[in-house]
């Protein structure tokens, strides 16, 4: 479903309702930006959601080694299981690991009606 954000009419996806996830639970879903495509992920963490691009700042990697899984087991950090990076779930800065000071590219969301739509995010060439 494509659909019009709030940011003067870029296109964005519908990527789920807004009651569906639970906290601590996260979701994959695919963009298509500028004739590419693009895996991102969404999470429900302290009641707000956060959507990124699923791929480490360090080493280009999914973060889900295990499908749909991107929280650490306490789940209070997202962690990339390749070389132990760990990213904080509100803003994708590295708290810990080789890319520290780096961030995930976060996907910038939409509320339309009670669905979520995820819009392309910015990202350098």
């Amino acid at each position: 479903m494509e659909a019009r954000g709030r940011d003067g009419g870029r296109a964005g996806t519908r990527i789920l309702a807004e009651g569906e996830l639970a906290d601590g639970e996260s979701r994959k879903f695919r963009l298509q930006c500028d004739g590419r495509e693009l895996e991102c992920f969404v999470v429900r963490w302290r009641g707000e959601l956060h959507a990124y691009v699923n791929e480490c700042r360090h080493v280009a990697m999914s973060l889900d080694w295990v499908e749909n899984q991107f929280f650490t087991e306490d789940a209070e950090l997202l962690l990339c299981p390749t070389h132990g990076a760990l990213y904080a779930p509100d803003t994708g800065e590295c708290v810990a690991g080789p890319p520290c000071g780096k961030s995930l590219f976060r996907v910038p969301l939409v509320q339309q009606g009670g669905d979520v739509v995820a819009l392309c995010p910015d990202l350098p060439r």
